[in-house]
Formats: structure tokens, C-alpha cells, sequence
């Protein structure tokens, strides 16, 4: 198993790289892992659909042209939904935990991303038809194998996970987690991050706040306004800190294809907020004080 330090403080989250977003080229894909190295950003976030897919293959083919050694990265991948798109035919949205899916869908990970492993294998999220013992199986095996460091889930609630954990160790949960959607605080799923020392991660850490104009991220605008200029900090790094705060110690999976935003992203990690400031925060998003 790798230890947290082994990872990036801030993980590139590749899912808006390919057509479900940028639609950047292989050069252009190329030069993005570049500079996130040059940043220091040397974990990347993927998962099996992004790009209805397309994404890991996209990734791939531009990674073999980085000149990058395959030490220097690390590569998390999410497996199990399944949805109807042009690369694959499926009746309806589900999800599949079988042994000989987990164990296709991470070849065909490997054989797209151009690597012999990676190093985190999350299931993508929580099937009711879940049975650990056949989970665990395919995980063991794969491991064996080397084709996976280390195994962990998304969006999984804690007793998910227990139900998990009576056949195989979960080493690493992400969630939903940001200011204005932080119910992992209160769900006991970053609880259950400190308790098991997992390896929590935050998608979406930047929540609604530049996607939604409403009543809740206008009170958060107002809160950061005079914290800018307290911390010398943009707002985006200001939401991050808030996160890096938490004593789950969080990665935050930042989605943005632009390097100077992931510069910013970096730049968080060395806003030390007041107590109080934190709070001041947190009573924005809920609308009202702390109980």
C-alpha cells in the first residue's frame, strides 16, 4: 500500500480534458500532463466513462508521448457504471461489480492508459446488487497480478464500506465535498476517512460557486470579499484552503484544464485560515450560525 505522501496535494482531475469538455488534441493533452508536472501535480484522476469512454485511451496515447517514466506519475481510474454512449452499447444506466467485469474493465484501463498498472482502483459508485466476496476476489487477483497498487471507492457511505471491509481493506474514499455541498462533513463519511486512514478526495471541491448564482453563493461572495484581501487570495483558493482544512486531510481532484488555475489550486495549500474565518464560511453556506 502507498502512503498519502506518495500522492499530489492536488490531483488533476482529466475528466473534462476529452469531449465532455476541452476536447483538447494529443498534443494539446500532451502539454497539459506537462505543465501539471511542472507544477508539481504528478497524480491524475480518471475513470473508465469520462469522454463516454474515450478519455483514458485520449490520455494514453498522450502520455506515451510526454517523455514522462511511469514512476514519476500516479494514476487513480474508477470502474463500474455503465451508460449508453457511441463507444458502448448498454439498455439502460447500471452498475456492474462482477468479478470478470472489474477484472475487464481494469485491463481495458491499462491497455488505454498505456500502463502495466495503476496505482488506485476506485468503484465508481455503490450498486445495491453489491456482493464483497466477489469484489474482493477480482481485487485480490488483481493485486496479485500487479495491475493495482491499492483499492478504494467513490460516493460510498461509511457502512458501504464496512460492508466491503468483511472481505477486503478500502484504502481511499472520494466524495462530493466543497462549501457549498460539504455533507460529507456531516454523513460520516470524512469521519469514517479519519477513523479508517483512508485516503479521502474531493471532487467538485470548488462546489457551485462559479457555476450558480443563488442565494447561497451570493452570502459565500460576501464572506470571501474582505478574506481576499486578509489572506492575498483569489476566491478559488480561498475554497480550497477551507477544504484542506479539514482534519480528514482532503486531495482536492481539481478539474481544470488550465495551468494557471492549477498554479492557483497549488497556492491554497499555503493559506493558513483563522478559526474563526473558517466558521464565518461554513455559517454562509448553511444561511445560519452553527447550532
Amino acid at each position: 500500500m502507498k502512503n498519502k505522501s506518495d500522492y499530489s496535494k492536488i490531483i488533476a482531475g482529466t475528466m473534462t480534458w476529452g469531449s465532455w469538455g476541452k476536447g483538447f488534441n494529443t498534443l494539446q493533452m500532451t502539454q497539459m500532463i506537462q505543465d501539471c508536472l511542472a507544477l508539481g501535480i504528478t497524480t491524475f484522476d480518471h475513470a473508465d466513462i469520462y469522454g463516454g469512454y474515450t478519455n483514458e485511451a485520449e490520455f494514453g496515447n498522450a502520455f506515451s508521448q510526454a517523455s514522462v517514466s511511469r514512476d514519476e506519475v500516479q494514476f487513480i481510474t474508477k470502474c463500474g457504471i455503465q451508460f449508453d454512449a457511441p463507444a458502448r452499447s448498454n439498455r439502460v444506466k447500471h452498475y456492474n461489480y462482477s468479478k470478470e467485469y472489474i477484472t475487464w474493465s481494469v485491463e481495458r484501463s491499462l491497455k488505454n492508459l498505456q500502463t502495466d498498472y495503476v496505482d488506485v482502483l476506485l468503484l465508481h459508485r455503490p450498486s445495491p446488487l453489491m456482493r464483497p466476496r466477489e469484489i474482493a476476489a477480482a481485487i485480490s487477483q488483481l493485486k496479485k497480478e500487479g495491475k493495482i497498487i491499492d483499492f478504494g471507492v467513490s460516493n460510498f457511505t461509511p457502512s458501504q464500506i464496512a460492508l466491503l471491509e468483511t472481505e477486503i481493506p478500502v484504502a481511499g474514499n472520494q466524495v462530493e465535498f466543497s462549501l457549498t455541498a460539504n455533507g460529507a462533513m456531516y454523513d460520516g463519511s470524512l469521519d469514517d476517512c479519519i477513523i479508517g486512514k483512508r485516503m479521502a478526495m474531493s471532487w467538485s471541491p470548488l462546489g457551485s460557486f462559479f457555476r450558480e448564482r443563488t442565494e447561497k453563493t451570493q452570502r459565500i461572495q460576501k464572506a470571501l470579499g474582505p478574506m481576499t484581501k486578509k489572506y492575498g487570495a483569489s476566491e478559488d483558493q480561498l475554497l480550497l484552503a477551507w477544504i484542506l482544512q479539514h482534519p480528514a486531510e482532503v486531495f482536492p481532484v481539481v478539474g481544470t484544464a488550465t495551468k494557471s488555475r492549477l498554479q492557483d489550486s497549488l497556492a491554497a495549500a499555503n493559506v493558513k485560515m483563522e478559526l474563526e474565518d473558517w466558521f464565518i464560511l461554513l455559517e454562509a453556506s448553511a444561511g445560519n450560525e452553527v447550532p
